[in-house]
C-alpha cells in the first residue's frame, strides 16, 4: 500500500504535475506484473485526479480521498455515502473560501474540501492559515465536519473514514497468511500505521526522523527507490508467496 505525495512523488506547488521520481513507474510496473504482490494505491487526492498522474502502463487499485473512494483494477468504482448535514457544510465551506477569493488555492473532493498554502509566498500562506482559523474551524464546530492539519494545508473531512479503514478492508479480504506493507509520510498516514500493526510493516517515507507510529524509516528518493527494487527481487527470486 503507497501513498503517493510526499511518497512516490516529491511535493510540490503545482499539484497538477506532481510525477514520480524517476525509475519508480519501472518498478511498481513489475512488481504488479508479477501477480505475488498486490499493489494498491492509498492518497488524500481524487481518484480521477490520481490516474492523471499515474503513467503505469495498467493502473493498479486506487483508493481515493483518505478511504472515502475505491477503484478496483477492473475500473469498478464505490463511494461511500455520507450525511446532508456534513455535505451541506462542505457546500458552505466552498462557499466562504469563493467569497475570500482563495478557490484557487482549495481543492474540492467528494467528501472533503482542503486548503493548501505550500509554495505560496509568507503573507499569502499567512492569509490561508487564518482564513482557516477563522472560519473553518467554527464551521467545523457546528457541522460535525473534521478539520486535519497535513504538511502544507488543512482539510475540513466528512468523519468517519481514514487510510486506517483502507488497511483494515485490504486485511479482511486477503488469505489469513498474506503480509502487508503501508508507506506513507503525512500524519494522514498515521491511521495506517496504527492499523496496519501486528499484519506487517508501517513504513514512514521521510528525509528525517519525526513522531510516527510507523516502525521503519526510509529516505526518498534514494532508500525508498533500492526498497522497491528489493521486493522487486525478492518476486524474481520466489522469496515473496503470492498473495
Amino acid at each position: 500500500m503507497l501513498d503517493y505525495d510526499g511518497t512516490l512523488a516529491p511535493f510540490t506547488p503545482d499539484r497538477g504535475n506532481a510525477m514520480m521520481y524517476p525509475g519508480f513507474g519501472e518498478v511498481i510496473e513489475s512488481i504488479c506484473e508479477s501477480k505475488k504482490t498486490k499493489v494498491v494505491m492509498v492518497t488524500g487526492r481524487t481518484i480521477k485526479e490520481l490516474t492523471s498522474l499515474l503513467k503505469l502502463r495498467g493502473l493498479p487499485e486506487i483508493w481515493g480521498s483518505h478511504g472515502w473512494e475505491r477503484q478496483r483494477e477492473d475500473g469498478s468504482y464505490y463511494l461511500w455515502p455520507a450525511g446532508n448535514n456534513h455535505l451541506e457544510g462542505l457546500a458552505e465551506a466552498k462557499s466562504m473560501i469563493d467569497n475570500r477569493s482563495l478557490g484557487k488555492y482549495s481543492e474540492e473532493k467528494p467528501r472533503s474540501i482542503a486548503l493548501h498554502w505550500r509554495g505560496l509566498s509568507a503573507d499569502k500562506a499567512l492569509l490561508v492559515r487564518q482564513f482557516s482559523d477563522d472560519n473553518l474551524r467554527n464551521l467545523a464546530a457546528y457541522s460535525g465536519l473534521d478539520l486535519r492539519d497535513f504538511d502544507g494545508g488543512v482539510e475540513l473531512r466528512v468523519p468517519g473514514r481514514n487510510k486506517g479503514d483502507v488497511v483494515k478492508a485490504l486485511i479482511s479480504e486477503s488469505p489469513e497468511d498474506s503480509f502487508f506493507a503501508y508507506l506513507g509520510d503525512d500524519s494522514t498516514d498515521e491511521d495506517a500505521f496504527l492499523a496496519i500493526k501486528g499484519h506487517g510493516v508501517g513504513i514512514l517515507v521521510s528525509e528525517s526522523e519525526k513522531p510516527s507510529s510507523a516502525e521503519y524509516l526510509v529516505r526518498p528518493p534514494g532508500d525508498l527507490l533500492e526498497f522497491l527494487r528489493n521486493w522487486q527481487k525478492a518476486l524474481k527470486g520466489g522469496l515473496l508467496s503470492a498473495g
